[in-house]
């Protein structure tokens, strides 16, 4: 997903002054529309052909052009809409791949806490390390694109609700020692369970036929 020519054009890369020119403005109703319709029309070219290149492209396309022009499309959408699904996957994405080794402290810790089958539906490694966790959340993310849409969204949603738990169980071991890193586990933790709930709702909306 560059600026040089390719066979496939794909919707999501737009040059800057258009960026500008759509969404300086206050103009809500503009800015969904053009949410909406890209995250449809990339998701249906894909998925009506979906050539390993392209997808592969779409799998790494934070890695390679970071998260500045999927935020301008997509971070305003309502998080149950095909915009603010894809919106929060891409962010999942690019927060295992910047902080790896927190995101596989937090996965296995919360892995071991749990009772439930949420470790087994997001199908990582026991244990999983760094590379594993990488390699899992680009695993789900590619399934958006090529594979079972729900089941890609619902696998986010229990890695997700396994990081949450993770997550506050080390606040609850920094509480008396160190405040403000269990305040900050806490927040996370809270923000990845409200990812795990809307990627749920946005699986089951999928299977309904929908997610608008």
């Amino acid at each position: 997903m560059s600026d040089s020519p390719r066979e496939f054009h794909k919707p999501v890369r737009r040059p800057a002054e258009l960026f500008d020119r759509l969404f300086a403005a206050d103009d809500p109703a503009e800015v969904s529309r053009v949410a909406h319709s890209t995250a449809h029309a990339l998701l249906s070219r894909v998925r009506a052909d979906p050539s390993v290149d392209v997808v592969e492209r779409l799998v790494a396309f934070t890695d390679d052009h970071g998260i500045d022009d999927i935020a301008e499309l997509w971070s305003r959408s309502p998080a149950r809409s095909l915009p603010g699904a894809l919106w929060r996957l891409y962010l999942l994405q690019l927060m295992i791949h910047d902080d790896s080794a927190t995101a596989a402290l937090l996965y296995e810790r919360g892995r071991v806490e749990m009772t439930t089958v949420d470790a087994v539906v997001a199908g990582a490694p026991a244990p999983a390390g760094p590379g594993e966790l990488v390699q899992l959340i680009d695993t789900i993310l590619r399934g958006l694109f090529e594979g079972d849409f729900a089941v890609a969204l619902d696998r986010a949603a229990a890695f997700c609700r396994v990081q949450a738990a993770g997550s506050t169980h080390l606040a609850d071991d920094y509480e008396n020692t160190e405040s403000e890193r269990a305040t900050a586990l806490t927040t996370r933790a809270l923000r990845l369970a409200t990812y795990a709930d809307d990627l749920a709702a946005c699986a089951a909306l999928w299977r309904r036929d929908a997610l608008s």
